[in-house]
């Protein structure tokens, strides 16, 4: 069962179609006592950092998360990858830190938010990309970046406004991508397969 974090607002729903689609089952978990049966948890994001940060620190689920990763399977996408870093730029959030780094803002002069498709550079060998060609296009919809402290947890990269963090792994298991798998076609879907596999 994988379980799929809800905490008020983004795309869950749409998660939960994709993964019901390739035939798994999936539950909606809003508080810590939900997280009974799960095997693979994803927490799907759209959204403010700050807000979600404190939606998820009073419904106890930030220090659940924090416990589960260290045991199953974790995914987090958009918003979801960059709440595992230490802290966003977005109204000086703090995050998970789960993972050493941080969350700038793109360059104002930019077109903001980047939206659309963009490549993938697999920057390192990953279970996660079983089967997906490198430089793979993905869609993307986000006004902020990740950057990682440590090199080794980037496998994946993405060019605006240089090269940024666009997949993330720690620890083989806890993986973060910036750009919307459940949105992504048929390659998105393959890749949220790669997941369940974990």
């Amino acid at each position: 069962m994988i379980g799929i974090i809800d905490y008020g607002a983004g795309n869950l729903f749409s998660v939960q179609k994709s993964i019901e689609k390739l035939g798994k089952q999936a539950k909606i978990v809003s508080y810590p006592e939900d997280f009974t049966q799960i095997d693979k948890v994803i927490l799907p994001g759209v959204g403010n950092a700050k807000r979600t940060m404190d939606i998820l620190d009073h419904r106890g689920l930030s220090r659940a998360i924090n416990e589960i990763v260290k045991e199953i399977p974790f995914l987090g996408i958009c918003l979801g990858m960059q709440l595992l870093l230490d802290y966003s730029k977005e109204n000086d959030a703090t995050c998970l830190g789960i993972v050493s780094g941080g969350v700038v803002p793109f360059d104002q002069s930019l077109r903001v938010p980047h939206m659309g498709w963009n490549e993938v550079k697999q920057e390192k060998k990953h279970r996660i990309f079983d089967g997906i060609p490198d430089k793979s296009n993905f869609y993307f919809v986000h006004s902020y970046r990740v950057f990682t402290n440590d090199s080794e947890h980037t496998i994946g990269t993405t060019i605006y406004d240089g090269s940024f963090s666009s997949v993330i792994a720690k620890e083989d298991h806890i993986i973060g991508v910036q750009f919307h798998p459940e949105k992504s076609g048929e390659t998105g879907l393959l890749l949220l397969e790669n997941f369940c596999r974990l």
